[in-house]
């Protein structure tokens, strides 16, 4: 969301949930997206021409009747999961109780789930992006993010928001 932002797209965001030690840069949400899975697609004409933030298990809830283009924001799901748990570790927050292995499968589940639901939309258009690779070698990823897009963006601004400082949690 900071590249496209930076970039020159405008955001759907509300600013309810501002940064905080977890994520240092903010959140970039719009808290109505979550009333998604209510059936609440009210705010989506306030989104046309902007990006919005969306979590994967709330796509499949996105209606018919408007082109989307996503961005999905993919990252090593041993990495989701060592942040997820620094998260509830330092808020002290209740431990899941399902263990990183059994977690893994279930996310890889979800994501088998989703891409194969996304093949079969013809609304929906679908360029993965591998924070992985986009924090190791940036460069391509503003003319790859601009031509899906079908947007002219400052490159050059996408790519100064690049942080690797702020990558904590890896893995190899």
């Amino acid at each position: 969301m900071q590249m496209l932002a930076a970039g020159g797209l405008p955001l759907l965001t509300d600013g309810i949930r501002i940064a905080d030690q977890d994520n240092l840069q903010g959140y970039y949400e719009y808290e109505q997206v979550k009333s998604l899975s209510k059936g609440d697609c009210s705010w989506l004409l306030l989104a046309k021409g902007k990006a919005v933030k969306i979590i994967s298990g709330l796509l499949m809830f996105l209606p018919d009747g408007y082109q989307y283009h996503v961005l999905f924001m993919r990252r090593a799901i041993p990495e989701v999961l060592a942040s997820q748990q620094y998260m509830l570790d330092r808020r002290k927050t209740l431990q899941s109780t399902i263990n990183d292995v059994e977690m893994t499968e279930v996310f890889q589940r979800h994501l088998d789930q989703l891409y194969s639901w996304i093949q079969q939309q013809p609304h929906f258009r679908f360029l993965e992006v591998n924070f992985n690779h986009l924090i190791q070698d940036p460069l391509p990823w503003p003319d790859r993010i601009c031509k899906f897009l079908d947007r002219k963006m400052d490159h050059q601004k996408m790519l100064s928001v690049i942080n690797p400082n702020l990558y904590r949690q890896r893995c190899k």
